[in-house]
């Protein structure tokens, strides 16, 4: 083998030639190896490569050496003879071909004098990339090798780019998933403090709808203290009593309220004709210790007028719709704050009752007109949630009726509610409970005590035989000492749950049914948990009536059934 570069007599230098996409001098950096079993062969391409600027090339004349060679030398181009004892060109390109990688362009270029169509094909078909007929035309020979290596060259910087280019990617990839993670994180954040300040505002509305209710209970308090310490008169007691209760009515259902805002109409929910007019005056009385005593005492004067028109009934839930009522009686009076007048009147148009509230206050700008419904706009600063007319919409809305606002700054504003008249499909009458029954003796349980002695003493008044416990423990020793027709107890309790307490009454007497008492917002235990042992479910605060009924459903579907079957009651 000869690697040794040949000793050329000097000629004229030819200016390199220039081929788009590759600089001359990297062109001319590039490795050659040259494989040809006949020495002058290969002593003629050298000096051709030498005069055109080339000299980064090895020769052989032993085609047996070519693979280690190209091994170790990674040439960018291949020259090699086709005719060649031992190991010919075929066998050459074959093993070049097999050290390269299968994405590389390694130019190999054919050595022949057989131009033969057979031996081009056989050629080609082994991986050859060019041919140079022997004998070598100088020019012909530089020009082939400038554009393949020219073509080397733009293969390798298309490499090397995207090489860069893929780590750039894989890069970039990293810190776009560590940006996505940390956005992730913040978004997570985000909605964390979106929904702590969502629950706060919906916390401040429930606060506001109950305080509303708590002011109606202390008002009427005070002055049911006020006439029983100057000497009670019956019908001014009773009138008090009786509207604490509906306002304690109210409050308890707006605890269960949680899903005030924009809930689709539920199908079981209890819809009864509900006179409008009644209402009105029920939310007046309501709301008085606000628009008349509170208003007064701040040295201001509201009036108060209503006209009745002569209206059908309209199908709804009266509790709610009383709650919208005194949400804008409310509104109204905080949009007098030197006083004024506030005008209520009821008119039957079509197959529609409207409710008109007006006021003489500031008045809404149009924006805020626009925008007074939607939930957390407010006005009002930081006294105001933006929870209030959105409630009142949403129960206008689950009634399938609407809203349309007046107003204009200065010049006062009018709410009129289009409710629909009750028609025979949308009203579901209370379930009647005809079962009568003897006294019971019942077990109360109640870790309060006042809650317990107050249910004990609405039952006794009913003549039923009441013991109570305060714990779990103190009812089970009760339970097993004496006959009981029925448990009543509380759903949370220090010692044990009022669940419990009633699984080991059943494994006791699985014929007592259990009423279970709960103090939470939702609407009924987990259905999955003791669904077997609770036979009814119970939300606090009872009425006396809801009481009665309750017993009555159960009592009523022992007797009949022989057994203890299990139900839920939501509204009892």
């Amino acid at each position: 083998m000869d690697t040794n570069h040949a000793t050329v007599d000097p000629l004229p230098a030819r200016p390199p030639v220039g081929i788009a996409g590759a600089e001359p001098d990297a062109v001319h950096a590039c490795k050659i190896l040259i494989i040809d079993d006949e020495d002058p062969n290969v002593r003629l391409l050298e000096r051709f490569l030498m005069r055109a600027g080339f000299e980064n090339f090895i020769s052989t004349t032993d085609s047996r050496e070519a693979a280690a060679l190209f091994a170790d030398f990674q040439p960018d181009l291949v020259l090699t003879d086709w005719l060649m004892p031992e190991v010919d060109g075929c066998d050459v390109i074959e093993q070049v071909r097999a050290l390269s990688g299968t994405d590389d362009y390694l130019p190999i270029v054919v050595l022949t004098a057989d131009i033969t169509p057979e031996t081009k094909k056989r050629a080609l078909t082994a991986g050859a990339t060019d041919f140079l007929t022997k004998p070598f035309d100088q020019t012909e020979v530089l020009l082939r090798i400038r554009n393949l290596l020219t073509a080397r060259v733009s293969h390798l910087v298309i490499q090397t780019l995207n090489s860069t280019l893929e780590e750039s990617v894989r890069q970039r990839t990293i810190e776009l998933e560590r940006t996505l993670t940390e956005l992730q994180r913040t978004q997570q954040q985000v909605i964390q403090q979106e929904r702590l300040a969502a629950l706060g505002a919906m916390a401040g509305g429930i606060a506001h709808d109950f305080n509303n209710a708590l002011g109606i209970i202390m008002g009427f308090g005070e002055v049911l203290l006020r006439d029983t310490e100057a000497g009670l008169i019956a019908e001014n007691g009773t009138q008090s009593i009786s509207t604490i209760l509906t306002a304690a009515d109210d409050a308890a259902k707006i605890v269960h309220r949680l899903r005030e805002f924009y809930r689709p109409d539920e199908s079981e929910e209890l819809r009864v004709p509900v006179d409008v007019n009644e209402l009105v005056e029920q939310a007046i009385l309501l709301t008085q210790p606000r628009w008349q005593t509170e208003a007064n005492a701040h040295g201001r004067t509201i009036t108060m007028k209503t006209e009745s028109g002569e209206i059908p009934c309209i199908s709804g839930d009266a509790t709610e719709l009383r709650a919208a009522l005194i949400n804008l009686i409310f509104n109204a009076v905080d949009a007098l704050p030197e006083g004024g007048a506030i005008h209520i009147r009821t008119v039957a148009e079509g197959d529609e009752v409207i409710l008109k509230i007006s006021d003489t206050g500031s008045g809404m700008s149009e924006e805020v007109r626009q925008r007074c419904l939607e939930p957390f706009f407010s006005t009002k600063g930081k006294s105001g949630t933006g929870l209030g007319l959105s409630m009142v919409f949403g129960i206008i809305d689950r009634h399938a009726g609407a809203i349309e606002i007046e107003s204009a700054l200065g010049k006062g504003t009018t709410f009129a509610l289009h409710l629909p008249v009750a028609n025979t499909e949308n009203v579901i009458l209370p379930e009647a409970v005809p079962f009568s029954y003897g006294p019971l003796r019942i077990l109360v349980v109640d870790d309060q005590p006042i809650l317990s002695e107050l249910l004990a003493r609405s039952l006794q008044d009913d003549l039923h035989i009441v013991e109570t416990a305060l714990t779990g423990s103190d009812a089970l020793e009760k339970f097993r000492a004496a006959n009981f027709d029925l448990v009543i107890t509380d759903h949370v309790m220090a010692e044990m749950t009022g669940e419990t307490l009633a699984i080991m009454i059943k494994e006791l007497n699985p014929k007592i049914p259990v009423i279970l008492l709960t103090g939470y917002a939702s609407d009924s235990i987990d259905e999955n948990q003791h669904h077997e042992v609770i036979n009814l479910v119970l939300r606090k605060p009872l009425s006396r009536a809801a009481l009665r009924k309750a017993l009555s459903k159960v009592m009523s579907r022992v007797s009949a059934a022989g057994s203890v079957p299990r139900d839920c009651d939501q509204g009892a």
